[in-house]
């Protein structure tokens, strides 16, 4: 792990790249940050998380980081013990959590609920959408201290990088460390995870034919490993919807529940059972 920081003092604001190994987009953000050294009125920490795993372009060494928190000092697994040093380095911090997918090349925002964090940072943050989590933050870094995660766009690209970058200098703005905060949007939907859409292992090819974010039907078909289609029972909007990006799902059924601004309708739909 790599901890860096800017302006003087003792940090109360943090932000965070590469706890995933094969998402460099938050380590290239930090690096650029580190190599402009803009004047901050708050000090901000900056951290490389999983530096062996970045090195080696693999999403973990021994056990996915973001499922292994809060970790031991003395767990069996280089990242058990890593999430133990990483919470304890961001403990009493306000942080962002930077990350890529394969599923989406915009960036979204996530956190476990609609918090006052969300409600602070999130609409000054040039994203499509803002996902609860809610139960599914078990494990998770988003589960133990005040963090925002992005995700940033997809996986190794450039234009993921550029993301990263641009919405560490929003996050920044939106907590009083860089400059003015950008103009606030109220207007972001709200996704809420409601189950997981399971992916059958061992099959030779998947693929997708659903949009993350637009709802989904009952009755239309959403994905196929081989020969089998997965069609929905109900309606959902996708999330994390991706051929190859878990083992064992496609990624999750997601209810609309909202804006920011709270004043557009919630999902007509009845919210699916978890």
């Amino acid at each position: 792990m790599r901890v860096e920081q800017l302006g003087e003092g003792e940090p109360d604001l943090a932000i965070v790249g590469s706890i995933h190994g094969d998402e460099p987009c938050g380590a290239r953000a930090v690096e650029r940050l580190l190599l402009e050294a803009p004047d901050v009125s708050r000090p901000v920490k900056l951290v490389v998380a999983n530096e062996e795993a970045l090195e080696r372009n693999v999403r973990y060494v021994e056990e996915d980081l973001n499922r292994a928190f809060p970790g031991a000092p003395d767990a069996d697994t280089h990242e058990g013990r890593l999430a133990h040093e990483l919470l304890a380095e961001l403990r009493g911090c306000t942080v962002l959590s930077m990350h890529s997918t394969q599923s989406y090349d915009r960036p979204f925002a996530l956190s476990t609920d609609t918090d006052a964090l969300a409600r602070a940072v999130v609409p000054h943050l040039g994203v499509d959408a803002l996902v609860q989590t809610g139960e599914f933050a078990e494990g998770r870094l988003i589960d133990f201290i005040d963090v925002v995660e992005v995700e940033c766009g997809y996986q190794g690209s450039d234009e993921a990088a550029e993301n990263a970058y641009r919405l560490c200098r929003e996050f920044l703005g939106a907590v009083g460390a860089l400059g003015e905060a950008s103009p606030e949007r109220t207007d972001i939907p709200v996704f809420r995870l409601e189950r997981q859409l399971p992916k059958p292992v061992g099959a030779t090819e998947y693929e997708t034919y659903a949009e993350n974010f637009e709802r989904v039907a009952e009755g239309d078909r959403y994905a196929r490993a081989d020969d089998e289609e997965f069609v929905a029972e109900r309606p959902f909007y996708p999330i994390l919807l991706s051929a190859y990006g878990y083992e064992n799902v496609f990624g999750y059924a997601g209810s609309l529940v909202g804006r920011l601004d709270d004043h557009a309708e919630a999902d007509p739909e009845p919210t699916p059972e978890r």
